[in-house]
């Protein structure tokens, strides 16, 4: 918008043809892109749904899911062990990186620390995320399996009675996969929480502290309710990730098709099955791939569509 002064009247001068064409381009080019993100993702799902028809015909649904014998010399394949070690890897990740990120995010978006410091803080933890996953993975090999071994054993000689610590462990392990997991998505659920926490209005917390709220109270009456939806967001973009990492996981979990509840027990994952197996696949074996990577793709779908009715209904409360 162009403005003039004339005295002290504003006069406005009409828009250009060209700042019009401009505008409408822009909204033309963005909308495009929209349908474009939106036109990929499609056409990867119709891609991996196309080549994995021919493990659809032959173990359907149900006897995929539910089979733990991946045999590529026998044409057998079940993905029930990879669809576990997914899913309970992924929520050991969050079951530690939650909390802590959340946590941390509070302390930064606060002022209990100088600003200086907060900003170091902030940029190292963002730093965290621009760490390739291999380097993860030879860091989780050469330091965290060496630290979790000798603490796997003590706690399965005290408490091998219970099923989660009755594996004596001897290397990659479910537990050492979580853990990586966790210091992989902390930054993202801290970088995601803390901004939704800044964008808190400041009138709330004013509104709290002259009602006589504490400190304490204006933040986790006031403000993590209202930053809720961007909390959540920042979990879902995490578990995303943690349900979809390959390389470090691929490298700390074991690679092995056997279910345990064991913590210290190796596993498996559908992301590691994809890299161990498809570069020497071929027939069969390539479609029961893609057919594990499209239970993969809708998992993540589900899990977003979950996090979507659920900021939905906090909304409505």
């Amino acid at each position: 918008m162009n403005t003039s002064a004339q005295g002290n009247k504003f006069t406005v001068k009409p828009r250009s043809e060209f700042e019009k064409f401009l505008d409408k381009g822009f909204i033309w080019v963005t909308r495009v892109l929209a349908l474009a993100i939106a036109g990929i993702l499609l056409w990867i799902a119709i891609e991996v749904g196309i080549e994995s028809v021919p493990a659809i015909q032959k173990f359907g649904l149900f006897r995929f899911l539910s089979e733990s014998n991946w045999n590529p010399v026998n044409n057998i394949y079940g993905v029930l062990p990879q669809v576990y070690g997914t899913l309970v890897s992924a929520f050991i990740g969050l079951l530690i990186a939650v909390p802590i990120g959340v946590g941390t995010a509070i302390l930064l978006s606060e002022n209990w620390l100088p600003l200086p410091i907060r900003t170091v803080l902030v940029f190292l933890i963002e730093l965290l995320a621009a760490i390739p996953s291999v380097v993860y993975g030879i860091w989780g090999i050469f330091v965290l399996i060496p630290l979790l071994t000798p603490l796997g054993r003590s706690l399965n000689g005290s408490f091998g009675w219970l099923p989660i610590f009755s594996t004596v462990p001897t290397g990659p392990s479910m537990f050492a996969a979580g853990i990586i997991l966790s210091i992989m998505t902390l930054p993202i659920i801290t970088a995601i929480s803390r901004d939704a926490l800044i964008s808190v209005p400041s009138s709330l917390r004013q509104a709290a502290v002259g009602l006589g709220a504490t400190r304490w109270e204006t933040i986790f009456k006031v403000i993590l309710p209202t930053a809720f939806s961007g909390i959540v967001s920042a979990v879902m973009l995490a578990l995303g990730r943690a349900m979809g990492e390959t390389m470090a996981v691929t490298m700390l979990i074991g690679n092995s098709n056997r279910i345990s509840p064991s913590l210290f027990a190796p596993a498996n994952t559908i992301s590691s099955l994809l890299a161990n197996q498809f570069a020497e696949a071929s027939g069969l074996q390539i479609s029961a791939l893609m057919y594990a990577a499209l239970i993969l793709f809708v998992l993540t779908l589900i899990v977003n569509v979950l996090a979507e009715y659920i900021v939905l209904r906090v909304k409505r409360l």
